[in-house]
Formats: structure tokens, sequence, C-alpha cells
């Protein structure tokens, strides 16, 4: 964990020098939060560290077996993030791209969703596909979306992540944990120049990348009885929540969807004067919140219980944050 640590610290550091060969600028415009161009090719760090790690990993210590597919699915994405990184293309080739990614994730590691949280019943075959399909493309697509403030989708993914590699411990799924170990150690140390103030982002190639990654061990993780589906879900929450209310609220608006826009929670916030770090470190403590909640569902065995709850607690935050602009206004 040490050398993925390293690896992603010394190579982010690298590109995060305007000066470097592979230097990729992100000119802020009105939509932006951030206010001078700044490399945006730390994602490059995040999945050459990995891969670099892997490699170590499946070579000496744990054969990653058919879960290989899920990073080569995950360089497909990154590879179709990184041109459009370097010059903006058509959504329909990334998109493109995401279902190719979706469908290989799927067929080779037969990660389908057989039944839906709180049912008794497995699901007809159309409907694991369609499902678990979707599910992969919208974790992909969401995540993307909500990589716009210093240090947010880094700390999603410490998280996110992190409490995956507890419940593969508790459940002694070796593999599991290990690989999630091994993306929070390339993460942070690319954080380490991520948080405010920003010295690089992540750009496509890291969020898109780390939003499949999440779909992947989330669907890994439901197959193997790690945890339920509805458990990922909760831990991935503050970016769900946000991304999927946010969405249907512009397509409620009849605004182009994919178009960028700082109308998400988090860049309202930043917007009412509470600036990156005091946000940023909000929704730490919001993602914290949803992990130790995920942890205790799954060992106290009170999963709907805590889901309720959570579900109460969005609510009275969206209903804040609208309230503290209308106060504003």
């Amino acid at each position: 964990m040490c050398l993925a640590f390293l690896l992603s610290a010394g190579l982010t550091l690298y590109l995060s020098r305007p000066e470097t060969a592979l230097c990729i600028l992100d000119k802020p415009n009105d939509r932006s939060l951030h206010v001078k161009p700044t490399p945006v090719t730390g994602g490059v760090a995040i999945l050459l560290a990995c891969v670099i790690t892997l490699f170590i990993v499946d070579w000496f210590y744990l054969p990653l077996q058919n879960y290989i597919w899920i990073f080569i699915s995950c360089l497909l994405i990154a590879v179709i993030s990184f041109v459009d990184d370097c010059k903006q293309i058509l959504i329909s080739y990334r998109l493109l791209t995401h279902c190719i990614s979706a469908i290989l994730l799927l067929w080779q590691c037969d990660l389908f969703i057989t039944i839906l949280p709180g049912l008794d019943w497995t699901l007809p075959e159309i409907l694991q596909i369609s499902i678990s399909f979707l599910f992969v493309v919208w974790m992909t697509n969401l995540y993307n979306f909500m990589d716009g403030m210093d240090g947010f989708a880094g700390g999603m993914a410490i998280f996110g992540f992190g409490t995956f590699a507890i419940l593969g411990f508790v459940a002694d799924q070796q593999l599991f944990m290990w690989l999630n170990l091994i993306i929070i150690s390339t993460v942070g140390g690319f954080l380490i120049f991520n948080f405010p103030p920003a010295k690089i982002f992540m750009g496509d190639v890291g969020a898109s990348s780390l939003g499949f990654l999440a779909a992947s061990f989330s669907l890994w993780g439901n197959r193997d009885g790690i945890f339920s589906l509805w458990i990922a879900l909760l831990i991935f929450s503050p970016f769900i929540v946000d991304a999927t209310i946010t969405l249907l609220r512009r397509l409620l608006a009849g605004e182009i969807f994919w178009l960028p826009h700082k109308s998400h929670y988090y860049q309202r916030l930043v917007q009412l004067g509470w600036g990156h770090k005091r946000t940023v470190l909000w929704e730490y403590v919001l993602m914290a919140a949803c992990s130790i909640s995920a942890l205790l569902a799954v060992l106290l065995h009170a999963q709907g219980y805590f889901l309720f709850g959570w579900v109460i607690v969005y609510i009275l935050l969206i209903y804040i944050v609208t309230k503290i602009e209308n106060l504003q206004l």
C-alpha cells in the first residue's frame, strides 16, 4: 500500500507542474468553481500507480483471476476520458465507450444484480441485465458530474472504497479488501495535491474511472454476500443523492443535462460563501457518517432502520440548503 501511495504522490507531483510534457490545463469559465488554470491529469497518476501496483500484486501475491476485467474495462473508460480532457469530444462517443465497458464488466465478471434489496425473488433475466447495465453507466457518469470541487471526488473515494475494504476484511474476502486498499492508497497520494487549494484535478480520467470502479465493487460485494446493494448505495449516497436529484431537477426544468453547470448542492454551498475548504470538510463529515452507518447496519443487521433514517436526513439537508439560499436572496 505504501508503494501505491508513493507512486501516486510522485506522479501527481510531477504532473501538477505546468512545464511537464503531459500538461492539460482546465481553464476556468462561468460554470467553474476554480479561478485559475489548473492541470487535470491527476487521474492519470492515480491510474498509473494503480496499474503498476496491481501488476505486482497479481504476479507475487494474489492472482486477480477474472477480476482483471474490472481494470481492463476501466482502462477503456480512462482512454476515452483522456481524449475528452485533451479535446472535448461528442458525448455519444463517451457514452458508447461507457456502455462497452459496462458490458465487458458484467459478462466477463458475472456481476449481474439478480435480486433487488428487500425482495425475496429472482429478477427476470432481462431486468438483471438492464438494471445492472444502467447502474454501472450511471455510477460512471454521476461520479464525473460530482467532480467539481477541490478534494471532493478524492475524499469520496477514500471513504467509499475504505469502507468497502473494512467490509471485505469483516467478510474475510482478502482479494476484495486488498484491491480496495490499493485504490484508496493511490487516491490518497493524489489527494495531497488536490485538497483545497488544489494544485491539480483528477479530470475525467480519474472521476469516470472511480465511478466505474465504485459500481464494479458494489456489484462484486453484493454478488458475493459481503454487503447488500443498499449498503453500497448508502456509502456513496453523498454523490448519488446530489447527482440524481440535480439531474431530475434539470430535466424537469428542460435544461440540457449533460452540459456543465453549477447547480449541484455542493456547488450551491460554495457559491453561498462557504468556499471550497469549508464545504468539502462538511462533505467529509457527511461521508464519514454514511460510512459509519453502513458498517453499523451490516454489523447490527439493522439495514432498514438506517436507510429510513438517511432518507429523512437527506430531505432535511436539501431543505436546509434551499432555506439558506432563500435567506440570502
